[in-house]
C-alpha cells in the first residue's frame, strides 16, 4: 500500500537534503511535487489544497537544527500533518451493558462486506466477545451462503433464515443472540448505491428497529475519491460511526485513506489488508503516517509477532540460541510463523528504509527456498547441520531442487551466525539476550535471506552466460 505515494514523496525529500536551509522558494518547489504526488495518488483535491497549505505554512520560517538536514525537517513536518488530516482516532468499540452490541454494515456492492463481517467478527473473539454473525443481504445471490462458510471458517455462530425482509431478519437475530448469551450482533446488509433511496431507507428502518450502537461503512480503497464521496452522502443518511477501508492492500496509491476523514469527519477505525480473515487492522494514523513516508511501522510488526510466537516457545528459542543447540528444525518454526505474520515482503515493509526494498530484491520465493532445502534434510541433520558433508549436500540439493553450493552456503551461514550468537551470549554482550528475548532470531533470518539473495544472483549471473552464449551460436 501506497508504495507509489512513498516514492515521490521520498524522491522530494532528498531533493531538498542538498539545500542549505529552508526557503520560501525550495518549499515552494517541493510543495508543487507534494501536490503532484497526492493528486495521482487520487486524494481528494479540496484535501490536497488544505494539506499543502498547511505544510507550507508550518515550515516556511522554521529553523533548521544545525543536526539536521531541510528534508529532515521537512519529513517531520509532513509527518505531522499526515497525522492530524487522518486523526485523531478512536479505535475501540463500546460495548453496551445489558448486551448485545448491535453493530450494521452498509456499503456499495462489492467492496467487502460479508468478508468484512466474518474479520470484524474474528477481531471481536480476539477481544474476549461473543459475536453473532447475522446474514442480512437477502438481495445477492449466495450471500448467506457466503457468510456461513466465512463462520464456519473462523468459529463463528452465522444467524440465518429463508426471508425476504431484512428488517425483520435483524430483529429476530437480536432475539436470537440475547437468548444465547452472545453479546455482539454484526449485521452484514446488502450492497447499495447512495443514491438508491429505497435501499437507503430500507437501512434506516433496520438501524430504528434494532437500535444500532455502531454504523461503520465500508469502503473499498481501490476506488479512491469514489469511495470518499459515497462515505459523505452515507454518512449524510446514516450518522456513521466509522469507516472499514477494504483492499488497502491492492492499491498502491492510497487517497482514501487520506481523504475519508477530511471530507466526512468520520474516522477509519479498520483496514483490512488482505484476504485472509485475520488481515483486519486498528487503524493508527501516526503508523500509516510513518508508512506513507517509508519510516515503517515497528509497533504493528511487534504486535503481530507477539499474535503469531507463543512467549513459551519464545523462551525455549532464546534458551537454544544461548546454548547454542538451536538447529534448523527451530529455523523451519520460526519461517512458517514469518508466513503467518504476512510473509517476509510484509515484514520487511513495516521495517524503517522500507523505499530500500526493491534494491534489496526480496521476496518471499526466497523462504520457499530455504524451506525446500531445510526439508530435503533428515532429522539428524536438521538438528546437527554440522555433520552435512559433501554428499549429503548432493542429497540434499537434489531433493529441494538446488545446486550442491547453494545448500552448503545457508548451511555455513547457518552455523557460523549460531556460534556469533553463543560467543556473544556468552561474553560481554550480555545484552543480547534481551534483544533475542522476542524469539525471533533475526540475525540467523538475516544471514539465510542474504544466502537467499546471493543463490538469486548466481542464478541470474548463469542465465547471462547462457544468453550470451546462444547470441555467439
Amino acid at each position: 500500500m501506497f508504495d507509489t505515494l512513498t516514492e515521490k514523496l521520498s524522491s522530494v525529500f532528498r531533493s531538498l537534503s542538498g539545500r542549505g536551509r529552508i526557503t520560501e522558494a525550495n518549499i515552494s518547489d517541493a510543495m508543487y511535487q507534494v501536490r503532484k504526488a497526492l493528486l495521482e495518488a487520487d486524494v481528494h483535491y479540496q484535501v490536497v489544497k488544505q494539506f499543502c497549505k498547511d505544510v507550507q505554512e508550518a515550515a516556511i520560517g522554521r529553523q533548521v537544527h544545525h543536526s539536521l538536514h531541510p528534508g529532515q525537517l521537512m519529513i517531520k513536518i509532513v509527518y505531522d500533518e499526515l497525522v492530524r488530516l487522518m486523526g485523531p482516532v478512536d479505535t475501540r468499540i463500546y460495548f453496551v451493558s445489558p448486551g448485545p452490541t448491535v453493530i450494521m454494515l452498509a456499503g456499495l456492492q462489492g467492496c467487502g462486506k460479508t468478508t468484512t463481517a466474518a474479520k470484524l467478527g474474528l477481531y471481536l473473539v480476539s477481544k474476549g466477545r461473543k459475536p453473532l454473525l447475522v446474514a442480512d443481504d437477502l438481495q445477492r445471490p449466495a450471500a448467506v451462503e457466503q457468510l456461513k462458510i466465512l463462520g464456519q471458517q473462523a468459529g463463528i455462530q452465522v444467524y440465518a433464515e429463508q426471508a425476504t425482509d431484512p428488517v425483520a431478519v435483524a430483529t429476530r437475530s437480536v432475539r436470537f443472540a440475547k437468548e444465547n448469551g452472545l453479546d455482539v450482533v454484526v449485521l452484514d446488509t446488502a450492497g447499495r448505491l447512495h443514491v438508491d433511496d429505497a435501499l437507503m431507507e430500507e437501512l434506516q428502518r433496520i438501524t430504528k428497529a434494532v437500535a444500532c450502537h455502531q454504523i461503520y461503512l465500508v469502503c473499498d480503497a481501490m476506488t479512491g475519491q469514489d469511495a470518499v464521496n459515497s462515505a459523505k452522502e452515507f454518512n449524510d443518511r446514516l450518522e456513521l460511526d466509522g469507516v472499514i477501508l477494504t483492499k488497502l492492500d491492492g492499491d498502491a496509491r492510497g487517497g482514501a485513506a487520506l481523504s475519508v476523514k477530511a471530507v466526512t469527519g468520520k474516522p477509519i477505525k479498520f483496514i483490512g489488508t488482505g484476504e485472509k480473515l485475520d488481515r483486519l487492522e486498528e487503524f493508527h494514523p501516526e503508523r500509516m503516517a510513518s508508512r506513507i513516508l517509508g519510516m515503517g511501522d515497528v509497533v504493528s510488526l511487534v504486535e503481530k509477532a507477539q499474535q503469531h510466537i507463543e512467549a513459551q516457545e519464545a523462551a525455549k528459542m532464546q534458551q537454544k540460541m544461548v546454548k547454542g543447540t538451536f538447529g534448523f528444525d527451530d529455523f523451519l518454526k520460526q519461517l512458517h510463523a514469518l508466513k503467518k505474520m504476512g510473509g517476509l515482503t510484509e515484514m520487511m515493509k513495516m521495517l524503517p528504509g522500507a523505499g530500500q526494498l526493491q534494491e534489496l530484491e526480496l521476496d518471499d520465493s526466497q523462504i520457499k527456498r530455504m524451506e525446500a532445502i531445510v526439508q530435503s534434510m533428515t532429522p539428524q541433520e536438521r538438528r546437527n547441520p554440522d555433520i552435512i558433508d559433501a554428499s549429503r549436500r548432493r542429497r540434499i540439493a537434489a531433493g529441494a531442487g538446488v545446486q550442491p553450493h547453494d545448500v552448503s552456503s545457508l548451511v555455513k551461514t547457518f552455523i557460523r551466525t549460531r556460534d556469533m550468537i553463543r560467543a556473544l551470549s556468552g561474553g560481554t554482550f550480555g545484552g543480547l539476550r534481551n534483544l533475542l528475548a522476542g524469539g525471533f532470531n533475526l540475525e540467523a533470518l538475516s544471514a539465510a535471506i542474504q544466502s537467499g539473495r546471493k543463490f538469486k544472483l548466481r542464478t541470474q549471473a548463469r542465465h547471462q552466460v547462457r544468453k550470451k552464449a546462444r547470441r555467439r551460436r
